[in-house]
């Protein structure tokens, strides 16, 4: 499916099964992709992510419900997916910074959210970017890997990382020798150079992120794990200046430019990676990272 279609249809389905549906990899099954590619492009494309635009439409919709029924707070909080008026009235006045009493009495306002309509502009699509597409064959990355959930990792992932590099680098930067089978591992392996986003949950919402190196064979210390990605061929966008605004500012060219309208190419596989040098500092003006995608050509 062309990708502004999927995300269209993904909206439309939400939309028809908004009192039932029980979260985004039911959408992803509906739109036949990934729910790693569907959360992370939907996400870049509207602003929301896909539980957000779940939770924001149910509450808006809930809000109107008690400014034109009668109907009970309990029996409103149930239909809208809330087990209690408690846990209900903690979200409600999140969304609306009210309470239901509040709204029902009119006195205060409901804030809107309406079902969003995506309209992309495309301007110079996949030929604007820096990217080359090569095959490669299966290979085998090693790290330390923690489960996401999408509504977070923008916020996590980067404390992840800090948490990686206090714990197990600061022995290395300081430049002595390594001082254990990790700190060898890392070095062994060059652990750090990607960041590997594996869909293999498929459930909550949640997606498996590796710091990771390729594995060049020998023991696994304990703590690390080894992920092997199948041949395929890779969309690699070039990335240039400081961590995380290039790479962040790739991706959005990628969902909003190059994907929409491309003739040529559709995603594959269920993962995708950041690549780093090894060379300068991650806050450089010319510091150098990509972007690597799995894809397939289209039939013609």
């Amino acid at each position: 499916m062309e990708w502004l279609t999927t995300i269209k249809e993904a909206i439309r389905y939400m939309e028809d099964e908004l009192l039932t549906i029980k979260g985004p990899e039911e959408v992803a099954t509906h739109v036949h992709i990934s729910p790693m590619y569907l959360q992370r492009g939907f996400q870049v494309v509207t602003g929301y992510t896909i539980g957000e635009y779940i939770r924001n439409r149910r509450l808006y919709l809930a809000a109107m419900e008690l400014v034109h029924t009668e109907e009970k707070v309990i029996n409103i909080a149930l239909k809208y997916g809330y087990e209690t008026p408690e846990s209900f009235s903690k979200a409600f006045f999140r969304f609306h910074h009210a309470t239901p009493t509040d709204i029902r009495k009119q006195n205060s306002i409901v804030k809107t959210f309406l079902p969003l309509r995506v309209n992309i502009s495309i301007q110079g699509g996949s030929s604007s970017m820096a990217y080359t597409v090569n095959k490669m064959t299966a290979f085998k990355v090693i790290g330390f890997s923690r489960d996401f959930s999408f509504d977070s990792s923008n916020v996590d992932i980067p404390k992840f990382w800090d948490e990686i590099l206090k714990k197990y680098e600061a022995n290395l930067i300081a430049g002595n020798p390594p001082a254990n089978e990790i700190e060898q591992a890392l070095i062994d392996n060059r652990i750090g150079e990607f960041g590997v986003c594996i869909d293999d949950i498929g459930i909550n919402g949640k997606f498996k992120y590796m710091i990771a190196g390729r594995y060049m064979g020998g023991h696994i210390p304990a703590g690390m794990e080894v992920f092997e990605l199948p041949e395929a061929e890779w969309a690699k966008f070039k990335c240039v200046g400081p961590i995380p605004a290039a790479i962040q500012e790739v991706n959005h060219q990628i969902w909003n430019d190059w994907l929409p309208g491309n003739n040529e190419y559709e995603l594959s596989g269920s993962f995708s990676l950041e690549w780093y040098s090894s060379a300068g500092s991650i806050q450089d003006s010319d510091y150098q990272s990509g972007v690597w995608i799995p894809v397939a050509r289209k039939n013609k």
